[in-house]
Parts: C-alpha cells; structure tokens; sequence
C-alpha cells in the first residue's frame, strides 16, 4: 500500500479536513512524505474522470464531492428546516424583496439565526441594500425550484399585521417540500 492510498482512506474514513500534521500522525509517517502523498493523490483524482476530489481548505486537506455534483446533492438530499426558519422563509417569500430590517420587526430577532441558514442552503440571497444601512433579502431560483413553487400570492400595502402573520403561516405549511 502506498503513502498516497493510505492518505486516501485517512480522508474517507475521517469525513472532514485534517491537517498536513493530522495526516502524517495517522499514516505513521513524517510531514514530508505526507505531503508528498497528498501532492500525488491529488494529481491522481485531477486526471481521473471521478466524482471525487482532495481540495486543500483552510482547515486541511479533504476528499470531497466534486462542486460539479452539488445540484445532485441537494437533490437527493432532503434540506431539514426548523419552523421558525420556514416561517422566515415564508415571510421573505411573501415580502420578496423585503429588507432584513423590516424582516426583524416582522418575525423578531430569529431572523438573525435563520437568514444565515436560508443563504446558506441557497434558498436566499442577501446583498446590503444601497438605500439603508440593511441588507435586501430575495428569494432565489433554488427555492422555486425546491418548493416546486411557480408564484406566490402577493401581499398588499393595507393588510394588517395579523393578517399578515396568518398569510406566513398558510404558506409556511404550503412550504413543505415535494416528494
């Protein structure tokens, strides 16, 4: 078995990025040849047709699934959304776009927890608002696409707080995912 195929099953079985040091403890080996290991393993997945890839991030070296394959994932792999956070979605949805200040007074200080998790999983976008000292939120082509939702129904100027908060929670429950 060589260096680079040891390193290889270190990277599966740990399942997150290891240090250069990390993976020279495991493989029972100095830095140097881990290193080395490395350089030839990921030269090997490079001129391999794979779904795999070792990429080096900021915390270490990882085998990966390749970003070509992300559309796939979130496919096959169901997002678990809490309420509050479907409901903050729901009221982004609704208000889109809304500015993240207006989404606090709507929904209350969870917002700050939730949006962070709506952008990461894609479902929103957040850039600062020229206007405002804010940031604008808006749905993005993800959440259509995963909610299989072609329009939602608009809101209006003149509908009152608690009609409003009852508009969010029908669409909160019309925000389950499709099987």
């Amino acid at each position: 078995m060589t260096t680079a195929t040891k390193i290889e099953a270190i990277l599966y079985l740990k399942g997150k990025p290891l240090s250069l040091s990390e993976i020279a403890d495991y493989a029972g080996c100095d830095r140097r040849t881990a290193e080395q290991g490395i350089m030839e393993l990921m030269d090997n997945y490079a001129h391999r047709d794979s779904a795999l890839e070792v990429v080096e991030t900021a915390t270490g070296y990882s085998l990966q699934l390749r970003s070509d394959f992300h559309d796939l994932v979130q496919t096959l792999i169901p997002v678990e959304l809490g309420t509050g956070a479907l409901r903050t979605l729901a009221a982004i949805a609704l208000n889109n776009p809304i500015l993240q200040s207006d989404l606090i007074e709507l929904r209350g200080s969870g917002v700050y927890q939730h949006v962070p998790e709506l952008v990461e999983l894609g479902f929103v976008r957040k850039r600062r608002d020229n206007d405002s000292r804010s940031y604008l939120l808006q749905v993005t082509p993800r959440f259509h696409q995963y909610f299989q939702i072609e329009q939602l129904p608009q809101t209006l100027e003149h509908r009152q707080p608690e009609e409003q908060l009852q508009l969010d929670l029908t669409v909160t429950e019309e925000l389950k995912p499709a099987d």
